[in-house]
């Protein structure tokens, strides 16, 4: 990595993990609940509250979460070193003098497109290096010739032939068929010294249309309506009327309780396709092929570090399967549970009221319920996981409070699974890469299936706003299954073992 690129990390980072004090919000002092005094800033509540800096900080964490996204795919690196081509390098070049448009920009776009293969085809119909669209094509001035041809099919058939008035013959004769079918003759998308000075020019109008580059790249992916729209509710949020609003702004200025329209905007586009985060990927993109062409060694050790090892030739399913290493796995028996009690591992907190959260310990599905006699085992994980639920759980439960749902209660977060040994048999309907990771001690399980639609909501919110953050990662145990099952990056151990710490001072 850069030292430019380590540098802006770091700094991002910490300033995302500046402990932000009671003092700047008063409402929390006269708070029922644990609030912790180390805080990730603008999560959840504190996005109505964003200073610019802040705003600069969760933006590189956020393009900074992106790696996974990228790194997972085993053609990470054959599609760098496509994209880095001196050939190809020197059509993204040539397209930035003729169009303005950033080489770099256009390089990044084509690797998260199509990993710098030509002849790409999407099932959704986009194709080439750019993934361009038939209309988007014509559009860009890109010919995309077709052709009608004949399929001359013959088969012999038995006919009934007249004679006469009354006497018929059946006879045998053949019959010719022909079958129009459509073939493509020319398609300049499969061509990269077309293709791409056409996107480049495409982006360049967009970016004068809509106001910037990151809105171009925005609608590049999500289509010009798409952008319309969301450009048209930010110029009506009241919050927001302080001149051109960026991609980024626009992201982290919403939540269920704040913006609403925008968030529900958000929340659409992100379950259609995931494309509000697609300025951050583009970005992330840029930094990571600028690392390959300067540090490919550096480069190649990231994408080693991503890889999916149980099966190194697909793409690692989730953030917990490339963060989980084998030396985690390290509980095999009660006896190794037994062994780092204190030291590793420590007792999950059973205080509804004050840290939001229950543990579900009698009950179908409750922790320990396939070896009850050794259940004080299972109520326990690291210290880390044990942060992270507090913190979680923190977030919701003051993220539900501001939102004011009529005729909703917040219901305890319901803790289903803690850390089990692996020698126990796998429950049935679990994945098993899933049930593994609980040999860490660094995962946890949330039962969600009976809480109230708007307490989820919050939950599923909170998730994925530390999540951007880079900080932790879940994923649904199994389909429909209600039970959701989360641990923090490594990265993050740290900082959410200060949050247990907090919390255990509390209790004590």
């Amino acid at each position: 990595m850069s030292p430019i690129l380590r540098l802006c990390t770091s700094l991002a980072v910490l300033a995302a993990l500046a402990p932000v004090s009671p003092a700047q919000f008063p409402w929390l002092k006269s708070s029922a609940y644990f609030t912790p005094d180390n805080r990730l800033s603008g999560i959840g509540v504190d996005r109505s509250g964003m200073s610019d800096v802040v705003l600069s900080s969760r933006t590189g964490l956020m393009i900074e979460s992106q790696t996974f996204g990228i790194m997972r795919d085993p053609q990470a690196i054959s599609g760098a070193q496509r994209i880095t081509n001196p050939k190809l390098q020197a059509i993204f070049e040539d397209a930035e003098k003729k169009s303005g448009w950033p080489a770099p920009m256009l390089a990044a776009i084509s690797y998260l497109e199509s990993w710098g293969d030509p002849l790409a085809e999407s099932p959704a119909g986009p194709k080439g290096i750019m993934q361009i669209s038939e209309a988007t094509a014509r559009r860009m001035g890109l010919k995309v010739v077709r052709a009608t041809r004949y399929r001359v099919t013959s088969e012999r058939k038995t006919v009934r032939v007249k004679r006469g008035k009354k006497a018929t013959r059946m006879v045998t004769r053949t019959v010719t068929r022909k079958t129009p079918y459509t073939v493509t003759v020319r398609d300049e998308r499969f061509q990269p010294e077309k293709a791409i000075p056409a996107a480049g020019r495409y982006l360049a109008q967009m970016e004068q249309h809509f106001g910037g580059q990151d809105w171009a790249v925005f609608a590049y992916h999500c289509g010009e309506g798409c952008v319309a729209e969301f450009q048209s509710i930010l110029r009506q949020s009241n919050d927001l009327k302080r001149g051109k609003t960026t991609v980024a702004e626009a992201f982290f200025s919403s939540s269920p309780a704040r913006n609403k329209e925008l968030y529900q905007a958000i929340a659409k586009h992100m379950d259609r396709d995931y494309s509000p985060t697609y300025w951050f990927r583009i970005m992330r993109a840029a930094q990571l092929l600028d690392l390959y062409k300067k540090e490919p060694a550096a480069y190649k050790k990231l994408a080693q570090e991503y890889k999916y090892e149980p099966n190194p030739a697909m793409r690692a399913p989730h953030r917990l399967s490339v963060w989980l290493r084998p030396e985690d796995l390290a509980y095999r028996s009660c006896d190794d549970i037994r062994r780092d009690q204190g030291t590793k591992l420590f007792r999950v907190f059973e205080n509804p009221e004050l840290f939001g959260f229950s543990v579900r310990k009698s009950g179908s599905g409750a922790i320990g319920h396939y070896d009850l006699k050794n259940q004080e085992f299972y109520l326990q994980a690291s210290a880390s996981a044990i942060g992270a639920l507090t913190y979680i759980a923190f977030e919701t439960r003051r993220l539900h409070d501001a939102l004011k749902p009529k005729g909703e209660q917040f219901v305890p977060l319901e803790v289903t699974s803690l850390i089990r040994p692996l020698e126990l048999q796998k429950p049935a309907g679990e994945r098993k890469s899933e049930f593994h990771s609980h040999c860490s001690g660094q995962v946890f399980d949330i039962n969600v299936a009976q809480l109230p639609p708007r307490e989820r909501e919050c939950l599923r919110f909170v998730l994925e706003d530390i999540g951007w953050n880079g900080y932790l990662g879940f994923v649904e145990e199994s389909p429909n299954s209600g039970t959701l099952h989360i641990g923090c990056a490594p990265s993050a151990r740290e900082f959410f073992t200060r949050v247990f710490e907090e919390a255990l001072a509390k209790q004590i």
